[in-house]
């Protein structure tokens, strides 16, 4: 849900608004909302003001930048040093970090040239001997692509320079590298007949530009035997200034954070000569904690709170309160804006949904016990404090978010195993082989017959085991119709739900467009949805007049509902049957969740009835075969589709629920509250 916040008008005196901030800090609940407009209005802060907010931000970047060159992560708290020594800390830190971020550079510059160069100037190395120390004689380098004919460059030279040049070239991995050896005196022309070729001189980077080609190649040599110890050395000495300068410099970087904030806020605040207004908002459960901060303040702090105007200030910030297991979905619901205040929050449907329709989608139970331990290994990272440092993808996942990461995945888990148990399927059909899994002729006609469905024994087929398969989708020939329904039936709910949120949020803010339009859509798709039944997907055009048909009924006053709903919006919503239309197929969208399932199940078939049939036709060598076989296919057929799997129940929320809820048209700022970063201290100086 939306938290509910109150809107906070405060005034206080200009000579206790230093103390009236920090307190307000200390709370950590005041969201401020910068004062435009009005009798009262922000400024530019005074020259004195000014130049100390200056001085502050211009120390906050040195130790930010500092902190960053470091590449640590945040240390054990440590104490705060006296503010008049934090210039000199910064200083102290910020010097020996910047040479080594500078060496770091100058190592990484020289390993990308030699990576980029090394194999071609060891072949013109070698190519030149000592020519390349004569004065005499002048050495042009040159790269030659596949496609390019030495015959035509070796003309040109024979043009400019006849009887006065020599040209060598040797193979460097898929191009060619060359050598033009002409007078020092008429390396000019030697450059002029590359050029008329549309080649061009080989100029090595940064400092081995001017070097003889020896001489860089023994560099290069060196760069490659040495990089990785003198990376190792680097990176002892970075791990070192983090360890000494670490823990202060956090320190000072988060109070410095928290100055600047006061700057801040007397920015956005209205300010006089004796006084000083702020405005924000606050939570409805975090009142108590702002009226404590305030009140002891007495008469040197007046302050007013109301109920926010929803419906006209799009500055009310928005901060989601859910249950646990709800609220461990914020990772989810990290991929979408925020709702907009006063508005549907959609995060406890995501917390349903996506996993269920994830598990439907794999329903294997093999699949499902690799999620969970993966989920697992994840929420042991996170309980032991450790992040997971994704350096690859330059990201680095912290404790918390890891933890909640786990959680998801070990719900994903648990819908994946226990559709497995209904489907029968373990590494596809695996347990089937081996009869722990059976279809049941007898058992799925009682349970499915309602549906038109049949299943007639084969003559030889084989119909025993442990546990009788109650959803099997892998019977194509009479159960897809079964599952493809199935599937549809979340749709139907999903989006004539959406819609009837939107008629909800219409009626709740007063806007009757939005109600209208809602109510002729979710009649229009209502409509569709029973004539799609009645006439069994348009089989039957004759039901239109059977009116003993419940549906038939249904359907028509659904559709009656989209006329009078789309005259009352025609203006703003004149396309408003095309996207009739588009609402059909969004319903038909969530046939996804049958069709990449069913894709996967096949699959994941196919790779173990290969290994089966390895076994059945070679015998003990067969099951090794068969095993090492079927392993490798299951793991590369997870690998190739797992993507989809995650992403289709993420797109079926955010578009084809969300969007007729209006969600994705408005958003709103997220809450994020004026709050201390460095440690508060009693009257006595110790650190609280």
């Amino acid at each position: 849900m939306i938290n509910p916040m109150q809107q906070v008008v405060i005034a206080t005196r200009s000579r206790s608004s230093d103390a009236v901030i920090t307190a307000l800090q200390d709370a950590g609940v005041l969201h401020l909302k910068p004062i435009t407009g009005g009798p009262l209005n922000t400024g530019s802060l005074t020259e004195g003001a000014a130049q100390s907010r200056r001085e502050d931000e211009r120390l906050l970047a040195r130790a930010d930048s500092t902190i960053a060159e470091l590449g640590s992560y945040r240390p054990a708290p440590a104490p705060l040093p006296d503010p008049g020594q934090w210039g000199e800390i910064v200083e102290r830190a910020a010097q020996p970090v910047s040479a080594l971020a500078r060496g770091r550079q100058e190592m990484q510059a020289d390993a990308d040239a030699e990576q980029a160069y090394g194999d071609a100037v060891r072949a013109l190395a070698r190519m030149a001997g000592e020519l390349d120390r004569s004065r005499r004689l002048s050495l042009l380098p040159f790269l030659l692509q596949p496609s390019d004919n030495i015959a035509e460059l070796d003309a040109a030279l024979r043009e400019a320079l006849p009887e006065r040049y020599a040209l060598a070239t040797e193979t460097v991995g898929q191009n060619r590298v060359g050598l033009i050896v002409s007078l020092t005196r008429e390396r000019d022309d030697a450059r002029a007949a590359l050029g008329k070729v549309r080649l061009g001189e080989l100029r090595l980077p940064g400092r081995f530009d001017n070097m003889p080609l020896g001489d860089a190649a023994a560099e290069m040599d060196r760069i490659k035997r040495d990089s990785a110890g003198r990376q190792g050395q680097l990176n002892t000495e970075r791990d070192a200034l983090a360890r000494q300068h670490g823990p202060a410099l956090y320190a000072v970087r988060d109070a410095l954070k928290d100055r600047v904030a006061v700057h801040d806020v007397r920015a956005v605040s209205a300010r006089g000569k004796y006084s000083l207004v702020m405005q924000g908002f606050v939570p409805v459960d975090r009142v108590p904690a702002l009226t404590s901060a305030l009140g002891k303040f007495g008469d040197a702090v007046s302050y007013e709170m109301h109920p926010v105007d929803e419906l006209h200030d799009d500055a009310v910030p928005v901060q989601l309160k859910n249950s646990d297991y709800v609220s461990r979905f914020s990772v989810v619901m990290g991929l979408l804006s925020l709702p907009k205040y006063g508005t549907f929050d959609p995060t406890w449907v995501i917390a349903i949904f996506f996993p269920l329709f994830f598990g439907i989608i794999i329903a294997d139970i093999a699949y499902g016990l690799m999620f969970l331990f993966f989920g697992l290994w994840l929420l042991g990272k996170a309980k032991r404090g450790e992040g997971w440092d994704l350096s690859f993808f330059g990201a680095y996942v912290p404790p918390a978010t890891l933890s909640n990461l786990g959680y998801v995945v070990n719900v994903m888990a648990s819908w994946c195993i226990a559709w497995g148990f209904l489907t029968g399927e373990f590494f596809g059909t695996l347990l089937e082989h081996m009869h722990f899994f059976y279809i049941n002729p007898d058992l799925l006609n009682n349970l499915w017959s309602w549906t038109g469905v049949t299943f007639v024994p084969e003559p030889e087929g084989k119909y025993y085991g442990l546990i009788p398969i109650l959803f099997p989708r892998l019977e194509t020939s009479y159960f897809s119709n079964v599952a493809l329904v199935f599937a549809l039936l979340f749709g139907i709910l999903q989006v004539l739900w959406g819609w009837g949120i939107r008629i909800q949020q219409g009626v709740k803010h007063k806007d009757p467009v939005h109600t209208w339009e809602g109510i002729a859509l979710f009649g229009g798709v209502l409509a569709l949805i029973m004539l799609a039944f009645a006439t069994q997907a348009g089989k039957d055009f004759g039901q239109f007049t059977n009116f003993a048909n419940p549906l038939i009924i249904v359907m028509y006053i659904g559709f009656a509902l989209f006329l009078i709903g789309w005259i009352r919006v025609i203006k703003q919503y004149p396309l408003l049957p095309i996207e009739l239309l588009s609402q059909g197929g969004a319903v038909v969208s969530y046939a996804r969740i049958f069709a990449v399932g069913l894709v996967s199940a096949i699959l994941a078939r196919l790779s173990t009835d290969l290994g089966w049939s390895l076994y059945e036709n070679i015998g003990v060598l067969g099951i090794i075969l068969g095993l090492i076989v079927g392993i490798a296919l299951h793991f590369f057929v997870l690998a190739l589709t797992l993507i989809g799997h995650i992403v289709q129940p993420i797109r079926l929320q955010m578009v084809e629920f969300l969007n007729p809820t209006g969600f994705n048209t408005e958003t709103s700022p997220a809450y994020n509250p004026l709050r201390r970063l460095s440690p508060t201290t009693d009257s006595s100086g110790q650190v609280k």
